[in-house]
């Protein structure tokens, strides 16, 4: 940031009297400007034994697989983003959203709150953002191919406990160790 939101003038990065982090202050109106974590919110759509998955049309990863997620909007609830998200990717509606995990990507300053729900009909197609959407099964999912690794991680938990028939709540952090490494650290 170089310049002042409120006014124009240029800011400086410092610690503001009273705080202990630096932030971008307003040299001309002493505005403090915080950056904070941005929330993507996402959805595994569930249909009969499939789950729902996107081809991105989009960068990053273009081509590659991803569950239906995008960020929130400003005066929208996380449940009604991972809804829109995937009415928007994949022309789906979702019933019944239940929250299933929340992922701080610490690397991006991103918070990821992923929910499973119910696929209406089964009916899905590919929205602008999508160059197709399928139904998978778990043997089916292209791994290799997955777009981001909290998708993969998120998948790799769900099926996981699919087959044991009890969900749980999870939370975690992925670390970035590298340009292609990351690590998942699990509070449960």
């Amino acid at each position: 940031m170089k310049f002042c939101s409120l006014c124009g003038a240029p800011v400086t990065l410092r610690i503001p009297a009273g705080d202990n982090l630096p932030r971008y202050v307003c040299d001309a109106c002493e505005a403090i400007h915080y950056q904070n974590p941005k929330i993507v919110a996402g959805c595994i759509p569930e249909w009969q034994s499939r789950i729902l998955l996107c081809r991105r049309a989009i960068e990053p990863r273009y081509g590659l697989w991803t569950l239906p997620a995008g960020f929130m909007e400003n005066g929208e609830s996380a449940v009604a983003a991972a809804m829109r998200e995937a009415r928007e990717e994949a022309n789906a509606v979702v019933e019944n959203p239940m929250l299933y995990g929340l992922y701080s990507l610490l690397h991006v300053s991103q918070v990821y709150l992923m929910f499973r729900g119910q696929l209406r009909d089964g009916a899905a197609s590919p929205g602008a953002e999508s160059l197709e959407v399928g139904l998978f099964a778990e043997e089916e999912i292209p791994w290799e191919q997955l777009a981001f690794t909290v998708v993969r991680e998120t998948l790799r938990q769900y099926f996981a406990e699919r087959r044991t028939g009890v969900f749980n709540l999870h939370v975690g952090d992925i670390i970035r160790e590298s340009d292609d490494r990351f690590r998942v650290h699990h509070y449960y």
